[in-house]
């Protein structure tokens, strides 16, 4: 959310405490009906989801997650929900108590959150056929109707349906809105709340009220100039783009793609479709739902522009802009690109703007599902970063707003404007409260995807496809990511030859896929899918071992400051109640996993011993998750496409000398110091003092890469782009080119250039701390 009046401000303004909550008892867990279908197929999709009804999850962290949310969904007073709506369209309250938080009377962008309600209980009505949850959606569906039949005596126009007044849309019309409001960032959701309830739930009333308010919307911006509406654009707006295409999709009515491109916001969708970072100081999640737009609307029109937008926009976000858990942003906003170390405050990583970019990752991955960098990162920020959002010791599972990344962070300790305090019942409301409701009820939805007769699988998760348009069941089971071994059991009608493809992270080495014990004979190459064709019988059970190391994630903007990781997993320091006031300094050899049933670990940090462990558990406890490695001194730059390490020809300490790959012998020319220079880097030898450099300043492809003296050129600077799984692209600052291999080669002895960038994975490096 964002506004004239800033978060901060208005959350002291409603404050609100929080109300008792009470548990109700679970129903049964039989998935309900498919979703309605679409009118419209989307364009240039590949890979496409299993409905919600189709994957269930099995005993896990993540399946407790959803039944903590559930519990809440089924406890949630919907007339308290409903205060605002009714008050403001001149109905009863029918004697329900008001909200707080971000759903007091007072609170200018009231009925916000209703919208992730209706679509929250939706999704566990598709997923677990919840009659509870059902019942909730379609009776405020039912008195929402109600709100918009009385808009003549409210005296709002036809179709409106909010909790505050008409008159907040002229205000923002005419550029005069000071109460801070957000007005079509609430339609937005409410427009999808509605949806879902229609395509998961199959409510004709549910189609009828969202029809009627998206036609309000097609008056409301129909008669603004083009002018009018660009500036107008300049307030946080949410999906709306988003929405009304997929309103598009599922009505087949063009009317609505008309309506959805009046809200291409310009200033943002320029800059990105030239592939051009301007995201610094830009209010991070007033962006990222305008991307997913662009994505939608490029699968309703084809039109490449609205692909590249949404690709650039990805690339860019989790290239510079995102921490090692896979969240981004600092007090809500975007910094300068690679700004990470810079930044590590208590206010870091709002939830929304990660729920929003594991959205974006699935609709690009359904265009694109060779890019295994794209569910590497889904499953970094999906495990790290959403998982932990969820307070595991409250039955209604509470969630954080921000998750401090601060040395001495804590879950659940702060303000909700700079820390990571707990959502409550009904004393918050916050966007990320609502957007954790959505995601908590479908966890499920990216584990497995199909493309024609293939099944791609992308999460390691216990979990049961119901593959029903084959016949076909796969039931996964696995303790991942304590364990590095995933079992997928088939079985049904799973007659004649079709393909598993499953995803080889970029992060492991030595990947196996085995079928009933016996290892095949297939590509495993780290970054890829390997792919497993087959006729298959039932009861065949393929085993996957992706073997995980620790390695340091160093932040893009001090090489000296670092995450640990193992395989996808971001480990935190448990610091109990003592507070630190600056980053400890670790001993990354030191780091040792102390048994094989949990993610435990100990390292040596700051001359003492501190345990480790997975940053989703690290609740109840103050932490870190960044550590100072500066007195570890060096890393070595370690190909993804050969895993051989780069070094200097002959270990050679003169200027000029080769820049080659090589075996990691250990020996000081494979060691490099990383020299922070603003935004980049210098590769510094460990053994000659040169730094890396381009011969004759080129820029052309294929330029040799050498060591020499540092006179401070752009040639001798480096940026770092996250790839989101562990590597990084190095981007010569003068020349634009990458680091990369002579001809992809994978010999030793090969030489480094600089090249184009060509997507090979000679043009990808871990960095590995000594």
């Amino acid at each position: 959310m964002s506004s004239s009046v800033s978060r901060r401000r208005l959350l002291q303004i409603a404050g609100g405490a929080a109300a008792a909550s009470a548990t109700g008892s679970l129903l049964g867990s039989s998935p309900a009906q498919a979703a309605i279908p679409p009118a419209r197929t989307d364009i240039g999709v590949s890979a496409h989801p299993f409905g919600l009804d189709q994957v269930r999850l099995t005993a896990s962290r993540w399946l407790d997650n959803q039944d903590r949310t559930r519990n809440y969904l089924r406890f949630v007073d919907v007339d308290r929900l409903l205060y605002n709506f009714r008050a403001n369209h001149r109905l009863s309250t029918n004697g329900a108590a008001a909200n707080g938080g971000w759903d007091a009377p007072d609170f200018p962008f009231r009925t916000h959150v209703q919208g992730h309600f209706l679509t929250a209980w939706a999704q566990l009505y598709a997923v677990t056929g919840d009659t509870t949850c059902r019942d909730k959606a379609t009776r405020m569906v039912a008195e929402l109707a109600r709100c918009q039949a009385n808009n003549s005596v409210a005296g709002f126009n036809s179709g409106y349906l909010s909790g505050y007044p008409e008159s907040d849309f002229t205000a923002l019309e005419q550029r005069n809105l000071t109460n801070g409001n957000v007005p079509y960032y609430t339609i937005h959701k409410t427009l999808v709340g509605l949806l879902d309830v229609w395509r998961h739930i199959g409510s004709t009333q549910a189609r009828d009220v969202l029809l009627a308010l998206a036609g309000w919307v097609d008056w409301r911006t129909g008669r603004l100039s083009g002018q009018q509406m660009q500036a107008m654009l300049q307030t946080e707006f949410g999906g709306m783009n988003t929405v009304l295409a997929d309103l598009y999709q599922q009505t087949g009515d063009a009317r609505w793609l008309t309506v959805a491109r009046r809200f291409d916001h310009a200033a943002v969708f320029d800059p990105l479709a030239s592939n051009r970072d301007q995201l610094n100081a830009l209010h991070a999640n007033t962006q990222v739902p305008k991307w997913i737009g662009a994505a939608r609307e490029y699968k309703a029109t084809g039109t490449t522009r609205y692909r590249d937008i949404a690709t650039n926009a990805w690339n860019i976000c989790v290239g510079t802009h995102t921490y090692a858990i896979g969240g981004n942003s600092q007090a809500e906003h975007f910094r300068a690109p690679n700004a990470i170390a810079g930044y590590l405050n208590q206010d870091t990583c709002e939830s929304c703007n990660t729920f929003n970019m594991l959205t974006l990752t699935r609709e690009l991955f359904a265009l694109d599902p060779n890019r295994v960098a794209l569910f590497d990162y889904y499953e970094r920020a999906w495990l790290n970063h959403m998982i932990g959002q969820q307070n595991p010791a409250d039955d209604h599972g509470h969630v954080t707003y921000f998750t401090p990344l601060n040395p001495g962070g804590r879950r659940g300790v702060g303000p909700a404007w700079g820390g990571g305090t707990w959502s409550t019942d009904y004393g918050t409301f916050w966007c990320c409260q609502g957007t954790g409701l959505e995601m908590h009820t479908r966890l499920m939805d990216s584990i497995y995807f199909r493309s024609d007769n293939t099944l791609i699988v992308n999460l390691f998760v216990p979990s049961v496809l119901n593959w029903s348009e084959r016949g076909i069941t796969v039931t996964q089971t696995t303790s991942y990511p304590t364990s590095d071994t995933t079992s997928l059991q088939v079985t049904g009608n799973v007659s004649g030859t079709w393909a598993m493809r499953i995803r080889i992270p970029g992060w492991t080495t030595g990947a196996t896929v085995s079928v009933n014990g016996t290892v095949q004979t297939i590509t495993t190459t780290p970054g890829s899918y390997a792919t497993l064709t087959r006729s298959w019988t039932s009861g065949d059970t393929v085993t996957v071992r992706l073997p995980m190391r620790v390695a340091m994630r160093a932040a893009n903007d001090n090489a000296n400051v670092a995450a640990i990781t193992y395989g996808p997993v971001v480990l935190s320091g448990n610091y109990g109640n003592s507070s630190l006031s600056s980053l400890p300094s670790l001993n990354t050899s030191s780091i040792t996993r102390t048994g094989s049933g949990s993610l435990a670990f100990t390292a040596t940090a700051n001359g003492s011993t501190v345990n480790l462990g997975p940053f989703h558990d690290a609740h109840g406890h103050n932490y870190t998750v960044y550590w100072n490695t500066s007195g570890t001194g060096t890393v070595r730059l370690a190909n993804v496409g050969s895993g051989l390490v780069l070094g200097v020809q002959n270990m050679s300490t003169a200027d000029g000398a080769r820049a080659l790959q090589w075996s990691d012998s250990g020996t000081a020319d494979h060691d490099w110091q990383m020299i922070a220079d603003g935004n980049a880097f210098r590769f510094r030898n460990a053994n000659s003092g040169k730094v890396l450099g381009v011969q004759d300043m080129a820029t052309t492809d294929g330029a040799t890469v050498l060591q020499w003296s540092d006179t401070g050129t752009a040639d001798h600077k480096w940026t770092l782009l996250d790839q989101g799984d562990g590597t990084y692209k190095i981007r010569n600052v003068n020349s634009g080119k990458l680091l990369a291999i002579a001809n992809n080669s994978t010999a030793v002895g090969a030489f480094a250039v600089q090249d184009s960038d060509n997507g090979t994975a000679d043009n990808r490096w871990r960095l590995v701390a000594n």
